[in-house]
């Protein structure tokens, strides 16, 4: 399970004992080879280096760590990802940072029975479409003892943004220092041009922003647009959700959660429309440029204090406990904005499911720093299942 530590110095047999690596889940999982990496001290470094090969040198962190072995639990985690998706999260320090922690992650083969394989103590999964989703319900009947990240019902809710934000009226927020609404929207399923007169009579007001209503995995669902006036809608695809705008002094919080862990970072929006002259000037629809990345950070940006400031901790701890139960989901991000002027009046305006934590080899992409957080996320379920088995 943990792989070869070093190159013939230590004899595998007694590094099996050591680390009493398990052999009987039917499948491995790569050594610190398999990665092209090994241990420095607490670092991964690529193999190559070659002065300092002494065999102390390399398993005294292992030495120091061996008691953890011994006493943690081992998780076996299923994955059904799209390529893309397995390429930006599973990156060799996590799956590095999880061996040691006794977690083990194993590829799914969607061309056998999910029945026949493992098995698992959790199956994570991010793939679209009914057929997967029949075959994960299916899973979860025969097997409740699995944990499934996350049931295909919750997931199917935050697909449709006419259902995402559903509920978020009722959130009991009520003892915390903030509060937080949705904007007025309205969905439109055809006929753009002709939902001017439906906007008026939900009392909606220019600009709006328009999105796609459905989530489909693809860049064009995350696309969105901002509509000056009524004849701008012409130009927009249905079907779509549209939002009003909302100033919020051109930044936007992205508030990532990993089961009980929360982690915010701040992005670049569009700025604030001032007033009615400005708006007259802009004709058309106006595109959003993708605020997602990381490239759009303004956590080190100078910024006003009352922009730059993060939402209070007790509102955020509260927010997303509501939100865990309300959704059902335990790995999601909200797009939250604070109302400009207002002190802590927050607008959630976006939920996704699963995003994607991480950009480049040399850049902690959308999340900074994911691997612990996932690391801890997982280890924290290993000994939630261990005392369960343990007090039956």
């Amino acid at each position: 399970m943990f792989g070869t530590l070093a190159s013939g110095d230590i004899e595998p047999a007694r590094l099996r004992r050591d680390l009493r690596i398990t052999c009987n889940l039917g499948f491995s999982c790569g050594g610190f080879e398999d990665i092209g990496m090994r241990l420095e001290g607490e670092n991964l470094v690529p193999r190559g280096a070659e002065e300092n090969r002494e065999v102390v040198a390399e398993t005294a962190p292992f030495q120091v760590e061996r008691p953890l072995f011994q006493q943690t639990q081992k998780l076996v985690v299923g994955y059904a990802l799209t390529p893309k998706k397995k390429k930006s999260f599973l990156q060799p320090k996590l799956e590095f940072m999880a061996r040691r922690k006794g977690i083990c992650f194993v590829p799914i083969d969607l061309n056998r029975p999910l029945s026949e394989q493992g098995p698992f103590d959790v199956v994570l999964h991010k793939l679209l479409g009914k057929e997967w989703q029949d075959v994960i319900e299916d899973y979860q009947q025969k097997h409740p003892e699995v944990t499934v990240l996350d049931p295909p019902s919750a997931i199917k809710r935050i697909y449709n943004r006419q259902s995402m934000l559903q509920g978020m009226a009722d959130l009991n927020l009520s003892d915390c220092s903030g509060s937080i609404y949705v904007p007025k929207q309205l969905v439109v399923l055809k006929d753009s041009a002709s939902s001017a007169d439906r906007v008026v009579e939900a009392g909606l007001k220019f600009p709006l922003v328009a999105k796609p209503l459905w989530i489909d995995g693809t860049a064009k669902s995350h696309q969105l647009f901002l509509a000056y006036d009524k004849h701008s809608l012409a130009e927009l695809e249905p079907p779509l959700v549209l939002q009003e705008f909302v100033n919020h002094g051109g930044v936007m919080f992205k508030v990532f959660v990993v089961g009980d862990i929360i982690k915010v970072v701040r992005r670049f929006s569009l700025p604030n429309v001032s007033s009615n002259c400005e708006k007259a000037k802009a004709n058309g629809v106006f595109k959003f440029p993708r605020v997602s990345s990381a490239a759009a950070s303004a956590d080190n940006a100078d910024l006003e204090p009352s922009v730059a400031e993060l939402p209070p901790k007790p509102f955020l701890e509260a927010l997303v406990k509501e939100l865990r139960t309300l959704l059902g989901l335990r790995l999601f991000n909200i797009d939250m904005i604070r109302e400009h002027g207002s002190k802590n009046v927050f607008s959630v305006i976006d939920i996704n499911y699963f995003p994607g934590l991480y950009l480049n080899l040399l850049c902690y992409g959308k999340m900074p720093d994911y691997e612990p957080v996932v690391v801890d996320f997982f280890h924290n379920l290993a000994q939630a299942k261990h005392k369960k088995r343990h007090y039956k």
